[in-house]
């Protein structure tokens, strides 16, 4: 079991496509973060969250 980076999550709670950046590198997960942060804040930081702890 791989350890959680805590600069990534820090970073996908306050600035989630820069988070969801440096998880996944650019990618359609990092365009769909985008995409739902426009929509609404929270469910950008949510999938960010997510993808920091599924260590994809």
């Amino acid at each position: 079991m791989q350890k959680v980076n805590p600069l990534n999550l820090i970073l996908a709670i306050f600035l989630p496509p820069l988070g969801a950046l440096l998880q996944v590198g650019l990618s359609a997960h990092f365009f769909l973060n985008i995409l739902l942060t426009l929509f609404g804040v929270l469910p950008g930081v949510i999938h960010a969250v997510w993808l920091v702890l599924k260590n994809k």
